[in-house]
């Protein structure tokens, strides 16, 4: 039974959505502030956190970053109450793997608990390719789910894993933002590029590439992103 953590400080929200996982058969720990939810993450150890951005004292941009330096692999869906860009790429920069807009619908919420948990779980090696990639300093076992820099382990959030193993499998070939999207978030909703855009900038940072002049990951303007190997 998956495990959620919900760090919420709207009484009727949180228990509103507390109930609506428990009838989905989760098991839910809320918590009401970004501390009591870091202090949750230690001794409940959930599966996936449902964070508010907008929480009071510590907000839920400095929870996201505290969790992401106690564990990197952890899936967090932000939830905001407002469709800001700005608030949202902010949110994501600072390790969401993916986010809702309040007032969430219990299904669409649990739509997204479930994906993140499938990115969670990992991608099945593909026959035809090789378990373990090579590409100079960046080594990717598709078989263990792991990625090494320069021999040394990378931690990296599911959506993160699962946007590289993607790119990865086709060298050289170019995928739209809406193409990702459905390949790793499992989303068809345009206005959530930005949740790629995200995502590339982070997993380039974790494999040390140069902002202007990244090796693997590579931006092609006006369509989206290909991985390319050399």
């Amino acid at each position: 039974m998956p495990r959620v953590l919900l760090i919420e400080d709207d009484r009727a929200v949180r228990d509103g959505v507390t109930l609506a996982l428990r009838r989905q058969g989760h098991e839910v720990a809320a918590a009401e502030t970004g501390e009591d939810g870091l202090n949750r993450l230690r001794s409940f150890r959930p599966d996936v956190v449902v964070l508010d951005l907008m929480l009071p004292g510590m907000t839920g941009l400095d929870v996201c970053r505290g969790m992401r330096a106690l564990d990197q692999t952890l899936p967090i869906i932000m939830a905001t109450a407002r469709g800001d860009d700005e608030d949202i790429v902010v949110g994501l920069e600072a390790g969401a793997d993916d986010y809702v807009v309040k007032p969430v619908r219990a299904r669409v919420l649990e739509a997204r608990i479930r994906a993140v948990l499938r990115r969670a779980a990992g991608v099945p090696a593909d026959a035809g390719i090789p378990k373990i990639d090579t590409h100079g300093d960046l080594a990717i076992d598709r078989a263990g789910l792991a990625v090494a820099w320069q021999g040394a382990p990378v931690p990296l959030a599911p959506s993160e894993l699962r946007l590289l193993l993607t790119l990865s499998a086709s060298p050289g070939q170019v995928f739209s933002r809406q193409q990702l999207l459905e390949a790793v978030w499992e989303h068809s909703f345009h206005g959530d590029a930005r949740l790629v855009d995200a995502c590339v900038k982070r997993l380039r940072g974790k494999l040390g590439e140069p902002p202007r002049e990244p090796r693997y990951i590579q931006t092609v303007r006006g369509f989206g992103y290909r991985f390319t190997s050399r």
